[in-house]
């Protein structure tokens, strides 16, 4: 009998060490994701990933596409200069766009020009790009 009882403690124990460690993570993870907020800076962050909502749009000769209330997924991937850009509503994805910091808070696109250029800050993304005949727009806010 007593044999049993002590294994039932140790059970238990286990039990409730596993509670404790289940109940850490999940704080862990809560107060990991609430960390992230709108006003996370794409510039000064190694890893980045914020919805931009605004008007879109898409040409490539052959398919047009405009919405003005699309939106815009970026997110800052490994090479920590490079982003990606995946447009809703049917519009072909930007993948790695690489871009310099400008000022404080502002990405722009390596050979960025008048008629081909994207700006990035935590509340603002502005595409006008142009390649291989295709053009994609963006005029969003975070």
């Amino acid at each position: 009998m007593k044999l049993s009882v002590q294994n039932n403690n140790k059970s238990s124990h286990f039990r409730n060490s596993f509670r404790f460690v289940g109940l850490f993570v999940l704080l862990f993870s809560l107060i990991s994701l609430s960390s992230c907020s709108r006003d996370d800076d794409p510039a000064d962050n190694d890893f980045f990933a914020g919805t931009y909502n605004g008007s879109i749009s898409y040409n490539d000769g052959t398919t047009s596409i405009s919405k003005d209330n699309g939106s815009v997924f970026v997110t800052k991937i490994a090479s920590g200069t490079k982003y990606n850009f995946r447009f809703s509503d049917g519009i072909p994805d930007l993948n790695g766009v690489e871009f310099e910091k400008t000022g404080d808070n502002t990405l722009v696109m390596v050979g960025s020009s008048a008629t081909s250029y994207i700006r990035i800050d935590n509340k603002d993304l502005k595409i006008l790009y142009t390649a291989n005949g295709k053009t994609w727009t963006a005029n969003a806010v975070r």
